[in-house]
């Protein structure tokens, strides 16, 4: 459209009487050029502030320059006189300023509190963490009431529950993760474990052996009692506690061979890994579960015998030799 309009504004005004031009048309066709140049810039989103810059304080308080001899208004041929159209005239320098209210200081508002330069303390343990201290944790967790399992050495979700229900109770923040202030609250109200508190040998009692436990090296496992003894020639060496399959993915009953070790296993079917496994009956083993470590019996395997103690199923797996037996039974 500024194209078309500028072309308009020349053919209308640039020729008069038979290619003379006229002086008045050549200023009026100036003065559409710079409209539309002045619309054509000013059609964009406006600034308000920038157009507040753009007016002048007050009008102009001086008379316009007189025509030159060569402008529209010919006052030096003698023809019409451009008149200029009349001004306001300005306010006397000397008029007083108009009133103005006292301006008041507002009174000063207390200034907001510093924030806080201390420290974050430092995390010790978190989610995913494994080892002696965990073990050590998770006793005294237990012995005021915040961890109802036996110590697995293994910072699950149900450890980091834990931790965070003790931090609630003392009024210290609730991350879940043992910081170096938790820590000390925690040894302050409680002893040092003994040994039975740290390693106890099973959540629940060890079952009554089956009779096919009684004699040689045998991998002892009650479904009933969800225990694993292992035991030579009648004696039980350890136990630890142990899960099985879901009714959808059992457990196979009845008296087997270990037939191969693997320390470090992946499972190919499921992608997880399966460390210190034991086969047993074809893809079924004894193994060390991380998951099983962190939630409990709230899960199941697909079929393995699942340890949670992952100190007592590695020195298992250094003690157990190929052929030992594994019976399995309720």
């Amino acid at each position: 459209m500024a194209d078309s309009n500028v072309g308009a504004a020349s053919g209308a005004y640039g020729i008069e009487g038979g290619g003379r031009r006229s002086g008045r048309a050549a200023t009026v066709a100036a003065a559409g050029v710079l409209a539309m140049a002045t619309l054509a810039v000013g059609c964009g989103p406006q600034d308000p502030g920038a157009d507040a810059l753009r007016q002048p304080s007050a009008r102009a308080t001086t008379a316009p320059p007189a025509p030159s001899p060569t402008d529209d208004g010919r006052g030096a041929t003698g023809g019409a006189t451009h008149v200029p159209a009349a001004t306001t005239p300005p306010a006397s320098p000397s008029a007083p300023p108009p009133p103005t209210e006292p301006v008041t200081t507002p009174p000063p508002t207390p200034s907001s509190p510093a924030p806080s330069t201390a420290p974050t303390p430092r995390v010790l343990l978190r989610a995913g963490s494994e080892g002696a201290q965990v073990r050590e944790l998770q006793a005294r967790l237990r012995q005021i009431g915040h961890f109802g399992r036996t110590p697995t050495g293994y910072y699950g979700t149900v450890t980091a529950e834990a931790v965070r229900s003790f931090q609630v109770k003392r009024g210290t923040e609730a991350t879940g993760s043992t910081d170096a202030v938790t820590w000390r609250k925690l040894l302050a109200m409680t002893r040092t474990p003994t040994a039975d508190e740290l390693d106890p040998p099973t959540e629940r009692p060890v079952a009554k052996p089956d009779k096919r436990c009684l004699t040689g090296r045998v991998l002892c496992i009650s479904k009933e009692s969800r225990t694993l003894a292992w035991m030579i020639d009648g004696r039980v060496v350890s136990a630890m506690d142990v899960r099985f399959g879901s009714e959808y993915t059992p457990t196979r009953e009845g008296e087997f061979p270990v037939y191969w070790k693997s320390r470090d296993h992946v499972s190919t079917l499921y992608d997880t890994p399966m460390p210190y496994a034991l086969f047993f009956s074809g893809g079924q083993a004894v193994h060390y579960s991380a998951d099983f470590a962190a939630n409990g019996y709230g899960g199941a395997s697909h079929g393995c015998v699942n340890v949670r103690d992952k100190a007592k199923v590695a020195a298992l797996f250094d003690q157990v030799k190929n052929g030992d037996k594994v019976v399995i039974y309720w």
